[in-house]
């Protein structure tokens, strides 16, 4: 079992930046693969970036350039950097803990964490 809790969220005007910030405990958290997603109101969840357990990223096309998706496995943590905030990224942030192995495939999210670019 992975235990997974955000922070970091809050409000923000636009142009503006954010760190998220995920922290595991419950397992050993370097063999998964990490993710950040987001869902807005009324709209269905979203990849937003993920980090592999090599290290490999990987950016949904509308944050390439603004996200940046770190993994620290001494801390069991995974951060997301976002710049140059857009109203548009407004939305809950939920971290991901995926893993595929010979008994099965995992996947573990946490509470989630507001983002909110206002004005």
């Amino acid at each position: 079992q992975v235990q997974l809790v955000e922070s970091g969220g809050g409000l923000v005007q636009p142009g503006g930046s954010l760190r998220l910030s995920c922290a595991a405990s419950g397992t050993i958290f370097s063999p998964y693969d990490m993710g950040w997603y987001r869902q807005a109101p009324g709209k269905q969840r979203e990849l937003v970036a993920t980090i592999t357990s090599g290290g490999s990223t990987n950016y949904a096309d509308s944050v390439k350039g603004r996200y940046t998706i770190i993994r620290d496995n001494g801390k069991n943590t995974v951060t997301l950097q976002i710049d140059s905030l857009k109203p548009e990224d407004t939305a809950v942030y939920y971290c991901n803990a995926h893993r595929i192995s010979i008994t099965g495939t995992r996947d573990y999210w946490g509470q989630g964490t507001q983002v909110t670019v206002s004005s």
